[in-house]
């Protein structure tokens, strides 16, 4: 059995969070990764527009610093 390359813990969330560290291009549900993602990190799986919520357990995290791709590194860096 292959472990997931993902946590995501409620359907409302918009980050996924890495389960190991993932390379510029991989496959993640129907997004593509556009950065080296780091084991532990999250990763956008919707666009979320500057000053939007970031959610993860259903819960708000933050607030996107800059507009977010899906597919994109969500981070200290654009949080």
């Amino acid at each position: 059995m292959t472990a997931p390359l993902f946590v995501r813990l409620d359907a409302s969330d918009n980050v996924v969070t890495a389960t190991r560290s993932l390379q510029a291009g991989a496959e993640v549900e129907d997004i593509t990764t556009t950065a080296l993602i780091p084991s532990g990190h999250k990763i956008a799986t919707r666009a979320i527009a500057r000053g939007a919520e970031i959610r993860k357990y259903a819960q708000i995290i933050g607030y996107a610093s800059d507009d977010i791709a899906p597919g994109d590194h969500v981070h200290t860096h654009n949080t």
